[in-house]
């Protein structure tokens, strides 16, 4: 068994224009502060990483670990959400995605997918330089607007949609293959990878590629009334990435999943800090000790009610007292009679 890594914070919904925000340094200094031991970086906020520079220069990403280690924190994985969401956009989103993509490709989409693609691309050669084993991403959404079946879907829609979606992620998964490194599709609402069936029907569409796996975050699948502690029994050899991320789903009579276009502190599903929803993490965290996990325990905080400073505050103690320090021997150890083959066979009647 081992002992899962951690406290680690994601960076995305921190980084600023402010200090201590708006630096790698600085924001270093405040995580390591609160008790982080890691931190993933957002590969597309610029006042936190070059990505071209990365995928260019060992150096420059000696200099970044340096940075982190300054504050005794380590590099746990880079992220491209944004850009992921950009490599597959239907066009009805066309508007509302479009500021995820740098200026010069706004308006384009086919000049703007090509830059995702390049995104990922030196995403992959950046991890290799990072010396990081996995990374996280989004996989976009083609059929995402067709997924209530009404009206009834044409014969061969959703199949046509995710043929196109694998062969626009094989290139960028060989590059990832090239580099040595995993890319975990986090398993979210309104990418076409958002439950167990839709990664399966991609997985089988990239040829079982080895290097296609899962970020696994159980608040999207709670806000689904998914099994997300059956969902680790069946993606065991899958689940290569960790947001710790708290949720909570109190239907009522008036709503449910669809939460019918309520703003977040209205609707039945919402993300909550650490503690505050209904993931059983206990449980969760007895799993990753059993299987064996190998990567980090890290917060991706999100929460409609409480202040962002007081949520990462409260997630590294959350997560530190979360994670169980494996045994290295058996708790009845002290019992232990010793035996040998002929001691078993005699015990055995044999």
């Amino acid at each position: 068994m081992k002992t899962i890594k951690g406290p680690a914070l994601f960076l995305a919904q921190f980084a600023g224009d402010e200090a201590p925000f708006n630096s790698l340094d600085s924001i270093a200094a405040w995580a390591a502060g609160l008790g982080y031991q890691g931190v993933q970086i957002p590969s597309w906020d610029a006042r936190m990483i070059d990505l071209k520079r990365a995928a260019e220069s060992r150096t420059y990403c000696d200099e970044i670990k340096g940075t982190l280690a300054e504050h005794g924190l380590a590099l746990t994985e880079l992220s491209t959400h944004l850009q992921g969401q950009l490599v597959a956009v239907h066009p009805v989103y066309d508007e509302m995605f479009d500021g995820f993509a740098v200026p010069e490709v706004r308006g384009n989409p086919k000049a703007r997918q090509a830059w995702a693609v390049e995104q990922l691309k030196l995403a992959a050669k950046a991890s290799q330089n990072l010396g990081l084993t996995d990374h996280g991403t989004f996989s976009g959404s083609l059929a995402w607007p067709f997924i209530y079946p009404w009206p009834q879907r044409p014969a061969g829609l959703v199949e046509t949609a995710f043929d196109e979606l694998a062969n626009r992620w094989r290139p960028i998964l060989d590059a990832f293959d090239e580099a040595g490194v995993n890319l975990c599709y986090e398993i979210h609402p309104g990418e076409d990878l958002h439950d167990g069936i839709t990664f399966e029907m991609f997985l089988e569409r990239v040829g079982n590629h080895p290097r296609c796996h899962i970020l696994y975050d159980p608040s999207h699948l709670i806000l689904q009334q998914l099994d997300y502690r059956g969902f680790l029994d069946v993606y065991r050899d899958h689940i290569q990435m960790f947001h710790v991320k708290d949720a909570e789903f109190n239907p009522s009579p008036k709503q449910g999943v669809y939460s019918g276009y309520q703003s977040w502190t209205e609707r039945a599903g919402r993300f909550r800090s650490l503690g505050d929803g209904q993931i059983d993490f206990k449980s969760i965290f007895s799993w990753m000790a059993a299987n064996d996990y190998h990567g980090w325990a890290v917060l991706e905080w999100e929460c409609c009610l409480k202040h962002p400073e007081v949520g990462a505050r409260e997630g590294a103690t959350f997560i530190r007292d979360h994670i169980i320090e494996v045994t290295e021997r058996a708790f009845d150890d002290f019992a232990d009679g010793g035996s040998d083959q002929a001691a078993n066979r005699r015990i055995l009647g044999l």
